[in-house]
């Protein structure tokens, strides 16, 4: 007993490395290793032999473990020691460059836009992207002829042979979000409807999906005075200047009577549009007072309610407060443009998920 013990312990004080402290345990209590053939001798011996070789191996056996354990936890620390004198880390040098992403710009003046809308006292309603044909067109008081109900205009669903149903399309405005909503919560009512809608057009200023924001706003006592003042506190808001003047021009709408076609001072000089200022105007959104039939198509009196309505191209603005000069960038561009225009995330809650950076 006194040999191996020696022996072995002698051994596991050189050991150089875990390889060769792993072998030492193998070969001294591994199944197979000395001190586990002679404790399987213990079974020839007598019981009085028993007595005195069984505790002495099984001390043996915890004394050579013990030293292993020992032995490994004292590599594992030499070890360290190796690496901290050969290594080193300078905590003052800078992080590597980390990739921060953003919300896309359409987004963030979907965000922007919603949190001005909030502070005037509009609620935000949603709706399906696709949509009847009533409540896309009929109920906007839309008729049959016009030419935005032409197949070269809006994008109408599939219908197999034999199917009955009301004609469906995917909705070119968020318009009938406004018919649900007042037939859903009635009179008075303050929404904007945000979201995506979809045309037949593609060109620098057009794209076959894009998105707008619509208003309504219904009450008893509701005039153009108060779209006005409504639309000049977004614009001042969103374009965060002080003073922004608005044009009112008529024009004509299917769903609003009287119509306005909204333009907004601006300049442009050495290619850079400059919004607010100068002799130039640029037309920005569509509005006027809710048509007396588009309020009855919305289960409202229209003897007794009356409103306005709005609607404004979310990509347009972002452009404008951006300074991105074609529609189509937003859609099928590399986003390393977005670096480009020194693109920022808003540091608020977002309606898109969470923090927005």
């Amino acid at each position: 007993m006194d040999d191996l013990k020696s022996k072995y312990l002698s051994q596991i004080a050189g050991a150089a490395d875990e390889s060769a402290l792993e072998t030492i345990r193998v070969a001294a209590v591994g199944k197979k290793g000395e001190v586990a053939l002679k404790m399987r001798e213990l079974g020839k011996m007598t019981p009085e032999e028993r007595q005195l070789a069984g505790p002495a191996l099984n001390a043996l056996k915890g004394e050579i473990n013990s030293a292993l354990i020992a032995k490994k936890a004292g590599l594992a620390d030499a070890a360290l020691d190796e690496r901290l004198r050969t290594e080193w880390l300078d905590v003052t040098l800078p992080t590597r460059a980390s990739r921060v992403g953003t919300l896309h710009p359409v987004s963030q003046a979907q965000e922007e836009l919603t949190a001005i809308f909030a502070e005037l006292g509009f609620s935000v309603a949603e709706g399906a992207r696709v949509e009847t044909d009533w409540y896309n067109f009929d109920a906007l008081n839309i008729p049959g002829h016009h030419p935005a109900r032409a197949e070269m205009d809006t994008f109408y669903m599939h219908r197999a042979e034999g199917d009955d149903r009301p004609p469906h399309v995917l909705r070119t405005h968020t318009s009938p979000v406004q018919i649900r909503s007042m037939e859903k919560m009635g009179a008075p009512l303050r929404i904007i409807c945000p979201g995506g809608v979809y045309r037949a057009d593609y060109d620098q200023t057009h794209t076959p999906m894009f998105h707008q924001v619509e208003g309504l706003a219904l009450d008893t006592d509701i005039s153009m005075a108060n779209l006005k003042w409504t639309l000049e506190e977004f614009v001042k808001s969103f374009f965060e200047l002080d003073d922004i003047e608005l044009r009112f021009r008529a024009s004509h709408f299917p769903f609003t009577e009287p119509s306005a076609e909204v333009d907004i001072r601006c300049s442009w000089k050495d290619g850079t549009l400059k919004i607010g200022e100068g002799d130039d105007w640029m037309e920005i959104l569509g509005s006027g007072m809710v048509h007396p039939k588009v309020i009855a198509a919305g289960g409202i009196d229209p003897d007794v309610y009356q409103g306005f309505a709005f609607g404004i191209g979310i990509d347009r603005l972002a452009m404008l407060k951006y300074g991105i000069p074609d529609l189509r960038a937003f859609f099928d561009s590399d986003l390393r443009w977005l670096r480009h225009y020194g693109f920022q995330c808003l540091d608020m809650p977002s309606l898109h998920g969470g923090l927005s950076r």
